[in-house]
C-alpha cells in the first residue's frame, strides 16, 4: 500500500512497514507485576502474530533475563506487552531509553501518568476535562465524609494498578473499610471514586486516529478481573449504540485526554457515561491487552484491521517515533 487508504468505517489503514525492515524485535512480556498472567497471553499473541508475518521476534520477559541483554544481542526494537508495574508505568520505558532501543507505545512520562488514576485525572481537571468525582483516602478516613461527598454506591481502587486489580465496588458505609484493605494491599495510593451508571465504554488509540468506540456490558456488577479475562458472558458491542454525533465527540475526547498526558503510538481511553449522556473520561492504558478477550483488537477487526495488520502497525510507530522525541510530546490542536 503506497499511501493512507480509508475503510468504510472511517479509520485510517497506514502503510505497513515492510517486515524485513523491521529487524530483530523483542516481544516484552511476563514481567514481575500483578498482572503477569495477562501479559503473558498478550504476549503471546503478538508474538505469534509477528512470526505469521515474517518478523524476526523473540520472546523476552523482563522478569528472568536482564534488559542488558537486549543491546547485547542486538535487538533493533522491542513491542511492550507488558501490563502493570515495571512495564506500564515507565520503568521499562526508561530503561529502553537507557538503551537507546526503540519501542512501543508512550515514552517515559505519558506511561507514568497514565499508569497513576490520580495524577492522570489532576492533569484532565486542569484541562477541563470532565473526571469522576472522587476523593483520595487514607488510613484515617472517616467513611461517612466520604459517603457524604461521593455518595453510594462508589468504588475504591489502587491508584496505580489495572486490570480492576484490587477494586470493590461499595454499597454500604460500613463496606468502605474492607474495600480500603483490600486496595491499600496493592498500593498505597487509594482512590474513592463516584459511581456514574450510564455505561462503561473504550475508545482505542492508534497513531493519530481513534477506532469505533465499544460499550462494555459485563455480565457481574461491574467489569472486574473476571469479566475483563475469564467470563464469555461479557458483551461487547460495536457499533457501540451512541448517535454518530456522540461518538465522534467521545473520539475527540479520548484523543484529547491520550494528547494530554503525552501519549503516543497507541492506547486506550476508558469513560463512564452518565444517565444523562455526559461523558466523563475514566483512565488511560498506554500498554492496553492483546488477548482474546482484549478491546485494542476488537475495535480494530471493526475498522477493517486484522491482529497481524494491528500488531505491524503498532510496531511500525517504534520506528518512526525515535526514543527522544517521546520526551518533548506534540502540541495539542484544537481545544473543547
Amino acid at each position: 500500500m503506497s499511501k493512507n487508504e480509508m475503510n468504510d468505517t472511517g479509520a485510517t489503514r497506514y502503510p505497513l512497514p515492510a517486515t524485513g525492515s523491521l529487524g530483530k524485535v523483542a516481544v516484552l512480556f511476563g514481567g514481575k507485576s500483578a498482572e503477569r498472567e495477562v501479559s503473558l497471553k498478550s504476549g503471546a499473541a503478538v508474538l505469534a502474530a509477528l512470526l505469521r508475518s515474517g518478523v524476526d521476534a523473540h520472546a523476552f520477559d523482563p522478569a528472568t533475563r536482564n534488559l542488558q541483554e537486549l543491546k547485547d544481542q542486538h535487538y533493533s526494537r522491542a513491542f511492550i506487552a507488558l501490563h502493570g508495574r515495571y512495564g506500564e508505568d515507565g520503568t521499562v520505558q526508561g530503561a529502553l531509553e537507557l538503551l537507546g532501543i526503540p519501542y512501543t507505545g508512550s515514552g517515559v512520562m505519558a506511561s507514568a501518568l497514565g499508569m497513576d488514576k490520580w495524577r492522570s485525572k489532576l492533569v484532565w481537571q486542569a484541562a477541563g476535562l470532565p473526571v469522576p468525582a472522587y476523593q483520595m483516602l487514607n488510613a484515617d478516613f472517616v467513611a461517612d465524609d466520604v459517603v457524604r461527598a461521593l455518595g453510594l454506591p462508589l468504588f475504591v481502587k489502587p491508584a496505580c494498578e489495572g486490570s480492576s486489580v484490587g477494586i470493590s465496588k461499595v454499597k454500604t458505609t460500613d463496606g468502605l473499610a474492607a474495600a480500603y484493605l483490600e486496595a491499600a494491599k496493592h498500593d498505597t495510593l487509594v482512590m474513592a471514586e463516584r459511581f456514574v451508571g450510564g455505561g462503561e465504554y473504550t475508545v482505542a488509540i492508534l497513531g493519530e486516529q481513534a477506532l469505533p468506540v465499544i460499550r462494555i456490558v459485563p455480565a457481574n456488577e461491574f467489569y472486574d478481573y473476571e469479566a475483563k479475562y475469564l467470563s464469555d458472558d461479557t458483551r461487547y458491542l460495536c457499533p457501540c449504540g451512541l448517535g454518530a454525533e456522540q461518538e465522534a465527540a467521545m473520539q475527540h475526547l479520548a484523543k484529547r485526554a491520550f494528547a494530554l498526558i503525552g501519549g503516543q503510538g497507541w492506547g486506550r481511553v476508558d469513560f463512564l457515561v452518565s444517565e444523562t449522556g455526559q461523558p466523563y473520561v475514566l483512565e488511560a492504558n498506554t500498554s492496553p491487552g492483546m488477548t482474546d478477550h482484549s478491546l485494542v483488537p476488537m475495535a480494530a477487526r471493526r475498522a477493517g484491521i486484522s491482529f497481524e495488520q494491528l500488531v505491524l502497525q503498532v510496531l511500525g510507530m517504534a520506528e518512526i517515533s525515535n526514543c527522544s522525541s517521546r520526551l518533548h510530546p506534540r502540541p495539542l490542536a484544537g481545544k473543547d
